[in-house]
């Protein structure tokens, strides 16, 4: 599956619990939307939920950002890197960010970033439309 598909179909869950959620109060929802409310009463919304797993080691994972306002993808690539394709990178470089290189690809690791999963970050960047907070991320034509 190609990142655009992903964030589209991913947008799309979300956008279905948001409405089951008109009624809650913005704190209300990013509270829904901690890690084990949501394995609990959305089990489909990430396959890890299954297996009660975390995608990221923190005791306050809030999972209302699961993907990241600061990162940045492009299905067809940013640029060519010692001839590997770039094909995501980190807005804001973040420290805990790393690459994952292959043969002929270069990928955004976040695996060791917190930073969206925070209730604060959330609050700050917050919009009961994913896809408006998640505006910048996708640079697929």
């Amino acid at each position: 599956m190609d990142y655009l598909s992903w964030f589209q179909a991913h947008g799309e869950k979300h956008k279905a619990i948001m409405q089951k959620l008109t009624e809650h109060s913005d704190e209300e929802v990013i509270a829904y939307f901690k890690f084990e409310n949501m394995v609990e009463k959305e089990p489909g919304f990430c396959p890890l939920y299954k297996e009660n797993k975390k995608c990221h080691d923190m005791k306050e994972l809030n999972c209302y950002l699961c993907a990241c306002p600061n990162f940045r993808f492009n299905d067809e690539g940013f640029k060519k890197i010692k001839g590997k394709t770039l094909y995501s990178t980190c807005e804001i470089d973040s420290k805990d960010g790393s690459q994952y290189i292959s043969d002929d690809a270069i990928h955004q690791n976040c695996a060791g970033c917190l930073v969206p999963h925070h209730e604060a970050y959330i609050q700050k960047v917050f919009n009961r439309d994913w896809f408006k907070v998640m505006k910048k991320v996708s640079m697929t034509k």
